[in-house]
């Protein structure tokens, strides 16, 4: 029978009962790894793997015809002398990821339009402090750099907020309606100087590594707040921490940054205004992260099984 391998420490026993079901629809067997160490021991055997799967062990997957990552990027799979076979199928989750994103955007958001960062640091100190004025999402100009599943999603919740949002894209089309304006690439320089939140939610590929340049940070206004939640290589981050150092910026929040961990000495840490978080605002805490995921990969399931192109297909050419 056809083997899928299923690497994935998330899955619940809701989780099992509808991929086995899944998998038994359409013609599979299920092989559970509890550890990708067991998953390198049996991968040699396996046509389909879902979960989190170590690159480094993808030239023993012999059989593999498709993997499904359970994570949304999937840069560390672009090296083609990992693949087996040149023409395996990969797919990604994005999809799954946009509503808890979304949430901790608006979270980070909110903290630093309300002087959150400044309130912590006083009452740390055991100070009573009121610090006027404060500011608001009503009414404020949000440039998503990024309009996919995440950025559509932020849309959404920052135009029901009261901002007005201009997405920007490699295409410059979307079919999300919260988008304002949706302009290409090439426009972003003449948008930065009208962004009160500059919001990143890029995929790490060649054309997204330092594109909030030393150059264009400068093109913000000093009252423009930064938050990246997609990879810390899009950022020039020496020339981020100088903006900040200086507050040419109102502040940042970020979820992604290079290295991570983050270094104890790093100068992000003594930023003012600035939010640090280890890269958690996706990942699997929250049920309806992983129950997406596991639904993705179920209704992908039954269209490879059918010979119908995926709906999660990545193009490995372009990176997403």
């Amino acid at each position: 029978m056809r083997k899928i391998g299923v690497c994935a420490n998330f899955v619940n026993e809701t989780h099992r009962s509808r991929i086995n079901a899944a998998a038994e629809k359409a013609g599979f067997s299920v092989s559970w790894f509890e550890s990708q160490a067991a998953l390198g021991e049996g991968i040699s055997d396996l046509e389909v793997l879902f979960g989190y799967i170590p690159p480094d062990l993808l030239p023993g997957a012999k059989r593999l015809r498709w993997l499904c990552s359970a994570s949304a990027g999937v840069d560390h799979y672009m090296d083609d002398s990992l693949w087996p076979d040149p023409d395996c199928l990969l797919s990604n989750s994005s999809g799954a990821y946009g509503p808890t994103i979304s949430e901790h955007i608006v979270m980070t958001a909110l903290m630093l339009l309300r002087r959150m960062p400044e309130y912590q640091a006083a009452l740390a100190r055991r100070e009573w402090p009121y610090y006027a004025p404060i500011r608001s999402i009503n009414g404020s100009h949000v440039v998503l750099l990024g309009t996919g599943d995440i950025g559509s999603h932020t849309a959404r919740r920052m135009k029901s907020l009261g901002a007005s949002v201009t997405g920007v894209c490699r295409s410059g089309k979307s079919a999300e309606p919260a988008f304002d304006r949706v302009l290409p690439t090439g426009g972003l320089d003449g948008i930065l100087p009208a962004a009160d939140l500059l919001i990143l939610a890029l995929p790490a590929t060649a054309e997204t590594v330092g594109i909030l340049s030393r150059e264009r940070i400068a093109l913000l206004p000093s009252s423009a707040c930064v938050i990246n939640v997609g990879r810390g290589s899009a950022i020039d981050q020496e020339a981020l921490v100088e903006a900040l150092q200086a507050r040419r910026l109102a502040g940042a929040a970020l979820d992604v940054m290079i290295p991570e961990p983050l270094p104890a000495d790093h100068p992000l840490w003594d930023c003012p205004n600035t939010i640090l978080t280890p890269h958690v605002s996706g990942n699997m805490s929250l049920g309806l992260t992983c129950d997406l995921d596991v639904e993705m990969f179920c209704r992908d399931l039954a269209r490879y099984a059918a010979g119908e192109p995926l709906e999660h297909m990545v193009d490995r050419a372009r990176g997403y």
